[in-house]
């Protein structure tokens, strides 16, 4: 995250020299989510870095990070594509990431920091465009929840995730 992107200022960890267990399981979900959209033997011996500097930390970083890492790739193959370096794309799959949860009883798709923070039951959802799921990570923060509440998240993040294919 950078120095601005929370209320209050935060340290640059890079400039600490060292990151958090909780930067390197974000880094590590992010890596998880990508390489499963990508034919690695189709890629070759190469290595595509993807960058993700949160700007603005309002709820749902992990997930943005995915989904906007996901355009950034498709980004990185274009340009190997365009100079020769691949013939083909090596993507194999979309790849987005959405935040879902209980506040209150109701349920909230995306929340902000402030309805994140009081959620009863916090969830991240990753799929690709064949309707695959890649992760799940749901937390009973508040409360627990059950198998009607799962499938329910399941069932409204459907819609959000077509938009963000559409897109």
């Amino acid at each position: 995250m950078l120095p601005r992107s929370t209320n209050t200022r935060n340290q640059r960890e890079a400039s600490k020299g060292k990151v958090t267990g909780r930067t390197m399981e974000i880094q590590r979900l992010i890596g998880r989510a990508l390489r499963s959209s990508v034919n690695l033997q189709k890629l070759g011996e190469r290595s595509i870095i993807i960058d993700c500097d949160v700007i603005q930390a309002d709820g749902g970083t992990r997930t943005a990070s995915i989904t906007g890492g996901y355009i950034a790739l498709e980004i990185a193959v274009k340009k190997l594509i365009d100079s020769g370096k691949l013939t083909s794309s090596p993507i194999i799959s979309k790849v987005a990431a959405i935040s879902i949860g209980k506040v209150r009883g109701e349920i909230l798709l995306d929340s902000d920091y402030v309805e994140d923070s009081k959620a009863d039951v916090d969830m991240n959802i990753i799929m690709n465009d064949k309707d695959e799921f890649i992760e799940i990570q749901g937390t009973g923060e508040e409360s627990t929840f059950t198998q009607t509440d799962l499938l329910s998240f399941i069932e409204i993040s459907k819609d959000a995730f077509s938009k963000l294919f559409s897109i």
